[in-house]
């Protein structure tokens, strides 16, 4: 089946899809693009005025504002759920309403708020990638939208694909409006 436009603006570097093993490379990979993902968020936002952040990346979706408001809320949670499996044995996570999250006072904020955050997130989630174990990568949580058991080293995969999926926003709708 052939996408259309609406797929591509939603999914601009395609659905995340988990290599069948995993391996230390692919690991290794993805910690350097969580340790990399709050420059590579700069760069993509910083001389963006207030109507492009105020821009839609397109039809019906977030503004860039919300993209990056978005991208902090929903790593912290991918933190704190990465410390949680980490330290209890296979915790339940809270699944949380992203999209109202988004509406939220917060996201019309400055987005060096959470520019600053996703920083801060990132220096101590990579701090912890960067120690853990091979035998704690395959440490659970579980997910109860999704009724399945997630091990961290597949979460590591997703948040790192994350990132540059949001970030592919940014940077394809800047290309298409010629900013």
């Amino acid at each position: 089946m052939e996408a259309t436009t609406l797929d591509v603006l939603k999914f601009p570097i395609g659905a995340f899809e988990p290599p069948t093993t995993i391996t230390t490379a692919h690991i290794q990979t993805w910690i350097q693009a969580i340790e990399n993902l709050p420059k590579v968020v700069f760069d993509a936002v910083n001389n963006l005025n207030i109507n492009q952040l105020d821009t839609p990346y397109r039809p019906n979706g977030w503004t860039v504002r919300q993209v990056v408001h978005h991208m902090a809320d929903s790593h912290i949670n991918a933190f704190c759920r990465f410390k949680l499996a980490l330290t209890e044995e296979n915790p339940t996570i809270k699944p949380y309403e992203e999209a109202l999250w988004a509406e939220l006072p917060d996201s019309r904020l400055p987005v060096e708020v959470s520019l600053q955050l996703l920083k801060a997130v990132h220096e101590r989630w990579t701090a912890i990638l960067k120690n853990t174990s091979p035998a704690d990568f395959n440490r659970t949580f579980y997910h109860p939208e999704m009724e399945v058991n997630l091990p961290l080293k597949r979460m590591l995969g997703l948040y790192a694909w994350h990132g540059k999926h949001h970030t592919a926003h940014i940077t394809t709708l800047c290309k298409r409006m010629n900013w």
